[in-house]
């Protein structure tokens, strides 16, 4: 027998769990799909058989998703934060999240299809805006404030001024 994770991440979708997971486990490195369980008897969304819960791993981190129904939606209380290295990683992630029915938000938030909010953020644009000079660090962060998806050009210019 496995021995699960200590802490794991309880995600919560109405019905589609499985297909979130497998999304998940298609897009980013260091994440698949573990068991699936089908629930031993109804319940409030759904009929014995159904699944109940996916447990499943996205870079890295433990997860299990839920399948309880539509009564709770996630929110940006709660997000992925993913550090990318270079422009070509930030794009193929920010492309996946919204080309698979997700949406953009700004300064490189964006939700996917199932509500889950993720960052996409290059390391450059931590860089920029922790800079140690400040005035290099706003001009930066200025730039951000304007973006959706992250420019890495556009940040590394508004950096050096």
């Amino acid at each position: 027998m496995i021995k699960p994770a200590k802490n794991t991440i309880c995600l919560w979708y109405d019905g589609d769990a499985e297909e979130a997971a497998r999304f998940y486990a298609r897009t980013f490195p260091d994440s698949s799909v573990g068991a699936v369980h089908q629930a031993p008897g109804d319940f409030h969304s759904g009929k014995q058989g159904d699944v109940l819960t996916v447990e499943f791993k996205v870079l890295g981190i433990a997860c299990l998703g839920l399948n309880g129904g539509p009564g709770i939606k996630h929110n940006e209380a709660f997000s992925f934060q993913v550090a990318t290295v270079d422009q070509a990683e930030t794009d193929r992630y920010w492309n996946a999240i919204v080309g698979n029915g997700g949406q953009e938000n700004v300064c490189g938030w964006c939700r996917d299809k199932w509500g889950l909010s993720w960052q996409i953020t290059p390391i450059v644009l931590t860089q920029a805006v922790t800079d140690p000079d400040r005035a290099a660090a706003k001009r930066a962060f200025d730039a951000m404030m304007t973006m959706k998806k992250i420019d890495i050009a556009a940040i590394d210019a508004a950096r050096r001024g």
